[in-house]
């Protein structure tokens, strides 16, 4: 009966096809699930500070990662785990809630107009296009973009990292919450040179147990607990107030930076599994693409915001994920999430970062096959790099790179290089620039 179920998983999913098994799909999800499940914390905790309902939030989150991963895995049959953007709720909770005042349902209203219209270059296949449309050495330089950012965020949750107004400064290395994730990094990344199977899952778990005796994991007072309702948040949203003249710079900086790093990440991911070029696979990047425009619109609509592609699906892809099952499994996981809310939550930081630095090095070595022997071509690729980390967003950066690249090569004379495409992506780049500017 196993080995029926196997098969069809198989036929399904194409598990032979592209060098997998459902043994390594599986263990690929459970990391995949363990590298991303920090949103589960992180998101309603950044919505909580402005105001929205903590529970609520949480579940609207756990659900919308729910629908999302699985959605990719059964229709675009890819590895990807989909969730609300750090940087997308940060501008919904920190920059308009809070900074600018701009009511809840407002800031929600365009979250949900930037997925539409995400969702319609994706219909029209433009987003396809526009893949094609990125210079080589950018495309090359994506992935140890996104490495990179993933190692900031790692640095970041486990306190080795510390942001302040006046840049970044070293953490406490003599707190325990550092000291676990420094032997975390040590740990894993040993797991991993010695092709133990399932090396992420073992190393968050020995990280979770050893820092119970450290004070660093919090044991719950129950393990569960019934979903709270969506009541607060769904459909709390301000569709039309949303248009209004003043919010047309955040409109484009949410259409932006979620269609340049949703992008980067599903190329950056496919080119690292060895799916880019190949034909004939079960797969289809415009499917991936149509799911994560419409889990944007979607999760807009039940307090989730800015649903993207996750960096952290490399973390899947790292631990042999190749196909749809994987997200699927990812997605199973963060469902039981939902009756078991304190076990998400007491997984510490600490034992979740380690992951995420590791994944995050090991996406460096796509560096390598950048030309740097041609100036116009090398800046703006280490351009990518460098200002998605100094701006802490991808979209940034991603959106840097373009403007850069086609500057350089206007005025080094080489104006053939420039793709049509880039000429016309120009424009909206330049006034995405100009309405961030401070």
């Amino acid at each position: 009966m196993v080995d029926v179920k196997q098969a069809r998983l198989d036929r399904w999913f194409g598990l032979a096809e592209r060098g997998s098994s459902v043994r390594t799909e599986l263990l690929a999800g459970l990391s995949m699930f363990f590298a991303s499940a920090y949103a589960v914390v992180v998101i309603p905790g950044m919505l909580a500070k402005a105001g929205v309902p903590h529970e609520a939030a949480t579940t609207g989150t756990i659900l919308t990662i729910v629908l999302a991963t699985a959605a990719v895995g059964f229709f675009a049959n890819m590895p990807f785990v989909l969730a609300p953007g750090l940087g997308g709720t940060a501008l919904v909770a920190a920059t308009l809630i809070q900074q600018e005042h701009v009511p809840y349902p407002v800031a929600m209203g365009m979250v949900f107009w930037s997925g539409v219209a995400i969702l319609v270059l994706s219909l029209l296949g433009l987003r396809g296009l526009l893949a094609k449309v990125i210079p080589d050495n950018i495309r090359k330089a994506i992935g140890t973009a996104i490495g990179l950012f993933i190692v900031y965020v790692g640095f970041k949750l486990s306190g080795m990292l510390e942001p302040t107004k006046s840049g970044l400064e070293i953490g406490d290395l003599g707190s325990a919450e550092v000291l676990l994730a420094l032997g975390g990094i040590v740990l894993v990344a040993a797991l991993q040179a010695r092709k133990v199977p399932g090396a992420f899952v073992i190393g968050i778990v020995v990280l979770t147990v050893i820092g119970i005796p450290l004070g660093v994991t919090e044991l719950p007072d129950h393990w569960f607990q019934a979903p709270a309702g969506l009541g607060p948040v769904a459909f709390d949203i301000d569709l039309w107030g949303a248009l209004r003249p003043e919010y047309l710079q955040y409109l484009f900086a949410f259409f932006a930076s979620e269609l340049f790093s949703a992008t980067g990440v599903v190329l950056a991911v496919t080119e690292r599994i060895g799916l880019a070029e190949r034909a004939g696979q079960k797969s289809d990047i415009n499917r991936t693409f149509l799911v994560d425009s419409l889990a944007i619109t979607g999760g807009s609509l039940v307090g989730a915001p800015s649903v993207t592609t996750y960096a952290e699906s490399a973390a899947g892809s790292d631990a042999g994920g190749r196909t749809g099952l994987t997200s699927l499994t990812t997605a199973g996981l963060f469902l039981v999430l939902l009756l078991l809310t304190p076990f998400a939550t007491m997984i510490p930081s600490a034992a979740t970062a380690p992951v995420l630095v590791v994944v995050g090095l090991g996406m460096m070595r796509g560096f390598q096959k950048v030309d740097l022997s041609d100036l116009t071509e090398a800046v703006p690729a280490t351009l990518l790099v460098a200002c998605t980390i100094f701006w802490g967003n991808f979209g940034n950066g991603i959106a840097a790179a373009l403007t850069a690249y086609v500057l350089i090569k206007v005025v080094a004379g080489r104006f053939r290089d420039v793709h049509l495409g880039m000429w016309i992506l120009l424009p909206f780049l330049v006034f995405f620039f100009a309405t961030n500017a401070h």
